[in-house]
């Protein structure tokens, strides 16, 4: 292979993260939860909606976390990892579109719609990051992980800032009022999910598999599990892998809670929308440089010291954010998040792409998905839960940090290799 061809199956793979971190962070992030609370779960009590919200959140982590390590397998023994991932991403658009045509009131149908889109991009992730072995050699690996995510923090930021015009200014493009704006941002956002989606499948070559002919698809199943069973084992036997993946179960689920819960919580302590939403614009737009930095931290101090570092920060920013009481705090803390968010995934993927056998990464990165969503389910119900019982949503958040904690000292434990 050239110097050529590489180099665009090294773009047009980290391209997919220009085109679905539009997904998280103008669906998930933002205007879900906010349109969830003030227009179709409106006059249900506050502490019920943070509940339904981390609810639908764990359910689409856990239906990733059962489907992950078999999805992986079955890729990996079928070399399918592109069309199952096609079969992901398809799911996610449709029903991002869904989210466009539920009416007021109807909570019920808006989760439905919300869980299946999550599912569809937690589904297409395990095979997008899985494909990291199919265009990079491991020296490359922090360079080209920081590149995808960078990539991603600066297109979901870009298309963010379009919704959020689009909502502030809906006579400017001919819509009636904010609600219909924000119908045309979900829209907007799965449109630009699917084009942008384009370069990967058009460009990226993912490896042959062992197997010459691709066997019939029951057989391929029953191969599939056996495999898995064996990989289960592999993983088990290998213990700076489970160490790692036991780690990250943990601290992953942290800053996903953040991530996730953030806007509901600004909403908690009666922050304007304006303020939440300038609040997500800084984070995206301080994230992209950030990313690329710990790509380079990464090759010169290691990966597992620039995460060590991350999570550190991530535990002094969840203090400082128990304690905010002003909408200007929100802004200085989301522009912290923006600088370790991007870093501590990137680096996840690529220390974890370099730890494990990389013929078999489609099912190695089938447990790493299904650990990180696990993990996933925790940490909302842990906010919303802790929040409602105690009638304190500084208390959920403060939560958060014993996951920050142990899953630091856990990966202090991995060996470097």
């Amino acid at each position: 292979m050239n110097l050529t061809a590489t180099t665009r199956q090294r773009w047009a793979w980290a391209f997919y993260d220009w085109a679905n971190s539009a997904f998280i962070t103008t669906v998930v992030v933002a205007f879900f939860p906010i349109f969830f609370r003030k227009y179709w779960a409106n006059g249900l009590p506050s502490e019920d909606i943070t509940w339904h919200l981390g609810t639908a959140n764990a359910l689409a982590s856990l239906s990733i976390m059962l489907l992950a390590p078999f999805l992986g397998t079955v890729a990996d023994q079928g070399g399918i990892k592109k069309p199952l991932m096609a079969g992901f991403v398809t799911l996610g658009v449709c029903a991002t579109l869904g989210l466009t045509i539920v009416g007021e009131g109807q909570w019920q149908w808006a989760m439905f719609a919300f869980v299946l889109a999550v599912v569809g991009f937690l589904g297409a992730n395990i095979f997008y990051d899985s494909l990291l072995v199919d265009v990079a050699e491991e020296k490359t690996f922090n360079r080209v992980s920081a590149l995808g995510y960078g990539l991603g923090y600066l297109g979901g930021g870009l298309l963010f800032a379009l919704c959020v015009l689009l909502t502030q200014q809906p006579d400017w493009f001919g819509l009636a009022d904010t609600t219909a704006a924000v119908r045309w941002a979900f829209g907007v956002t799965a449109v630009w999910w699917a084009v942008f989606s384009i370069p990967l499948w058009w460009w990226v070559r993912e490896r042959a598999p062992k197997q010459a002919v691709r066997p019939p698809f029951l057989t391929l199943l029953r191969q599939s599990l056996t495999q898995l069973r064996d990989t289960f084992r592999h993983i088990r036997q290998l213990r700076v892998v489970w160490l790692f993946l036991l780690a990250y179960w943990f601290y992953i689920d942290g800053l996903d809670t953040i991530v996730v819960m953030s806007v509901d919580y600004g909403k908690t302590l009666g922050f304007p929308d304006d303020s939440l939403i300038k609040a997500l614009l800084i984070t995206q737009f301080v994230a992209f440089p950030a990313a690329l930095a710990f790509g380079w931290v990464g090759n010169k101090f290691g990966a597992k010291r620039g995460i060590l570092v991350g999570i550190a920060w991530y535990m002094v920013l969840t203090v400082l954010a128990a304690r905010m009481t002003q909408a200007h705090e929100f802004y200085w803390l989301a522009a912290g998040v923006g600088l370790a968010q991007g870093g501590v995934q990137a680096l996840s993927r690529s220390l974890y792409a370099s730890l494990i056998p990389q013929e078999q990464a489609g099912e190695f990165f089938g447990f790493y998905n299904m650990l990180g969503k696990s993990a996933a389910i925790l940490g909302p119900l842990l906010v919303g839960g802790v929040g409602a019982l105690s009638g304190s949503p500084r208390l959920g958040l403060l939560a958060v940090l014993v996951l920050f904690a142990v899953g630091g000292f856990l990966l202090w434990k991995v060996p470097r290799r």
